[in-house]
């Protein structure tokens, strides 16, 4: 099993990735760019697999919409977690969401059946094997379905590095002798993944970088600075080169053949 699991750091993570300002901009930006394309596959219940979706955002604003979730990943304690939000969830129904405790390379269309939407979402610069895995996955795609994968971007990790002054992470390759613990471990670069899409016959119909801005940003900032308008420049901008670039995740989102 090649996956990252965050069994032991599903606090920490929530902590560092959930309810901050760079976590309101990865929904943000995320949200931008599926709901155009969810529309446009009709007015309709969808099946979706949240592959490594870990607390399940978006597996439960799918799920508030009407729409059956699948929601894999390989740690116990994130998906423990993702249930206690759907026990609070304020929904009069049910939320339609399964739960599957198993490393998204176990998944198959054989056992789970086809979907129409796949959400893969900062998983495979955690994974030694992220292309063959995305390739799995997509054997339960169906026709003219949707995949979003979003991926945390080399080039832009060695421009924050370099922009810091860590110019010996920088010659190292951005490698350390010691690995920050939320710090993936196998980021891409964009061309890399956009072959990847070439290769799978996959439309990219959408390209966004996320955190374009942020993670760039000066240590101290004027005593108004308004995160709502940060957040307004992200969307504004996370669509533009050289700003896609630039984002710390890039999200793709990809269409299959219809036939």
């Amino acid at each position: 099993m090649q996956d990252k699991n965050f069994d032991k750091l599903a606090q920490k993570f929530a902590k560092n990735i959930y309810g901050t300002p760079k976590g309101d901009i990865r929904a943000a930006v995320l949200w931008r760019d599926l709901a155009p394309a969810l529309a446009k596959l009709g007015n309709r219940k969808l099946r979706v697999l949240d592959a490594g979706g870990g607390f399940g955002y978006f597996s439960q604003k799918l799920a508030r919409l009407g729409h059956e979730v699948v929601l894999c990943d390989i740690s116990a304690e994130m998906l423990a977690q993702a249930q206690e939000q759907e026990q609070i969830d304020a929904s009069p129904e049910p939320l339609a969401i399964q739960l599957i405790h198993a490393p998204i390379q176990a998944l198959s269309a054989e056992q789970h059946g086809y979907f129409d939407i796949i959400l893969c979402h900062a998983v495979v610069e955690w994974l030694t094997d992220a292309k063959p895995t995305m390739a799995g996955l997509l054997t339960m795609l169906k026709p003219a379905g949707l995949f979003s994968l979003m991926f945390y971007n080399k080039e832009a990790m060695r421009f924050h590095a370099l922009v810091s002054g860590n110019f010996d992470y920088v010659a190292a390759d951005l490698k350390v002798k010691k690995k920050v613990r939320l710090t993936p471990t196998h980021p891409l670069y964009i061309q890399e993944v956009k072959d990847w899409f070439s290769e799978w016959q996959m439309s990219l119909i959408c390209q966004s970088g996320v955190r374009v801005i942020h993670d760039y940003l000066k240590k101290s900032q004027p005593v108004d600075f308004d995160y709502q308008k940060l957040l307004q420049m992200e969307l504004e901008y996370s669509q533009r080169e050289p700003y896609i670039s630039l984002g710390r995740y890039v999200h793709f989102l990809g269409q299959s053949p219809a036939v």
